[in-house]
């Protein structure tokens, strides 16, 4: 069992965390066989995903000593236990909401609160989450990041929203420790034609652009 630290760890070391939403069920499996194969081995599973918990609970059981595995789109502290008790590394939401960072905390999984100003990210952290999400990173930019880091350098943080191949690195470069990758990385093409290998291909593409 790792320690929450570990956990924290095992997260920054994925750097690049695929956020799987709505995708067909039936397709998941071999996705995340496909991602983890390239090295993408962070998997968000978001919540308003047909069969999320069935899929959670299987992608922790197939690829768990390979990926870190958790829940995105968690609004309330019932959608938090049932994400837990479908085994869950870390949980994920777009907002902050203390109730559900309370709870998580009382487990040995991860909680990410979604936060957009600096206020709510010394809040979160106050609170006791592991790292904040900064959603939508879309219209802030890499430039924020940076300047955010000056006062606040202790907080962990994970971006989400546009980011893609132009310009996850500048992300990374500007200090964030975990970045959310959605659209750009689920290749609708790739994936509606089974085209597995090519989707390897591109995780590949995005934790080479991480690491630089």
């Amino acid at each position: 069992m790792l320690t929450r630290e570990e956990k924290i760890q095992s997260l920054k070391d994925a750097q690049v965390v695929a956020v799987i939403r709505k995708i067909d069920p039936d397709k998941v499996i071999p996705l995340v066989s496909a991602l983890v194969a390239g090295g993408v081995t962070g998997i968000e599973i978001t919540l308003d995903s047909q069969n999320a918990l069935k899929l959670i609970k299987e992608s922790k059981e197939r690829f768990g000593q390979e990926a870190f595995v958790g829940a995105g789109t968690v609004l309330s502290v019932e959608e938090a236990k049932e994400a837990l008790e479908a085994g869950a590394d870390f949980i994920v939401s777009p907002i902050l909401n203390k109730e559900v960072v309370d709870h998580v905390k009382e487990t040995s999984s991860l909680v990410v609160p979604g936060v957009y100003t600096p206020t709510e990210m010394w809040q979160a952290m106050q609170w006791g989450a592991d790292m904040v999400k900064i959603f939508p990173i879309t219209t802030l930019g890499p430039k924020f990041i940076k300047d955010v880091k000056g006062p606040l350098s202790h907080i962990p943080l994970m971006t989400t929203g546009g980011i893609d191949l132009s310009n996850i690195a500048e992300y990374v470069k500007a200090g964030v420790h975990a970045v959310g990758v959605g659209g750009s990385l689920m290749d609708k093409v790739l994936i509606q034609n089974n085209d597995w290998d090519g989707l390897t291909q591109l995780a590949k593409r995005f934790k080479e652009a991480v690491q630089g």
